[in-house]
């Protein structure tokens, strides 16, 4: 047991060590307090620094860019509009020693932020209508492909990206004696509220099939019109046919009847074997094993059989 003393003694100055030398690192930025009481400067630089073992604390604070998300609340509009509202933001600390003071440490800072930023975007919003809101510039509006007429949008004022800046100024104002600087601020989504909501989205759908109908009605118009076109230009084409089929059959029956006169116009023998050769085709075309025929003696039908028995 000889060698305990001297092992305590080494452990007590490792510890003593440990409490006196600490390292700022780069993205840190520190002070100590004595007693719960600041003392000396801030330190933001990295850097191996020593203090009293013991009796001084060490606090160690963000020099990066920290995050405030908002809740989303429900706020009204100065044209009484309810709408759903929800925020971020980002800041930093400007002063340690000052944010030390005032707000001890990130919960502290993120409540007092909550006050402000909250109360500052809340009371912007009760001081401006919903379209000064949701539009930043007074831009023409781009044709619907389903509407005829083009679309009319109110005009503006102040627009959405002024509100924010409005809302940021008014913040920052009230955090610069907090030790602490709000960089920006956004608006993250800004909503109706879900009895509004239903009801807008209702009025979109009828809108919509009104205009679903009217293009409906005019699609069944159109159509009428086609069929009717087409019903015409069929009665017309069968009409043209039908004419020129009659103009073709009269040619024809004009050239047949020339050639029958030019028949008739030859010598006796010649017209004589026409008249036989059509009277024939007649028999034909007129008699069968089921006819029977009461002829005139005088007739055509028996002149050349009356020739043929020799009477």
């Amino acid at each position: 047991m000889k060698g305990t003393p001297g092992l305590i003694a080494v452990l007590v100055l490792l510890l003593v060590i440990g409490n006196t030398l600490y390292v700022v690192n780069e993205y840190e930025q520190i002070i100590l307090t004595q007693f719960g009481k600041p003392v000396g400067a801030p330190v933001n630089t990295p850097v191996l620094k020593a203090r009293v073992p013991f009796v001084q604390k060490v606090h160690r604070f963000e020099k990066r860019f920290l995050e405030w998300d908002g809740d989303a609340n429900q706020l009204p509009t100065k044209d009484k509009r309810f709408i759903w509202m929800d925020t971020y933001a980002r800041w930093r600390i400007t002063d340690p020693l000052l944010y030390f003071q005032r707000l001890r440490d990130e919960r502290g800072a993120q409540t007092r932020l909550d006050d402000i930023l909250d109360g500052e975007t809340r009371n912007a919003i009760a001081n401006h209508d919903l379209v000064e809101l949701i539009r930043t510039t007074n831009r023409e509006p781009q044709r619907d492909e389903l509407e005829m007429e083009t679309a009319v949008l109110d005009s503006i004022r102040v627009g959405r990206e002024a509100i924010r800046q409005e809302v940021l100024a008014k913040a920052q104002s009230r955090t610069s004696d907090l030790g602490i600087e709000i960089l920006d601020i956004r608006f993250k989504r800004i909503n109706y509220v879900q009895e509004v909501q239903t009801k807008v989205n209702e009025r979109m759908i009828a809108e919509r099939r009104r205009i679903a109908d009217r293009f409906r009605s005019e699609g069944e118009g159109e159509a009428s019109r086609i069929r009717g076109e087409k019903e015409r230009d069929l009665k017309r084409i069968q009409s043209e046919a039908y004419r020129t089929a009659q103009e073709i059959m009269g040619k024809a029956d004009a050239e047949a009847s020339r050639i029958y006169a030019q028949a008739f116009d030859r010598s006796a023998d010649s017209r004589t074997f026409y008249e036989f050769l059509k009277t024939m085709e007649t028999y034909q075309a007129t008699i069968d094993s089921t006819t029977t025929l009461v002829l005139s003696t005088n007739g055509d039908f028996t002149k050349f059989l009356d020739r043929a028995s020799g009477r």
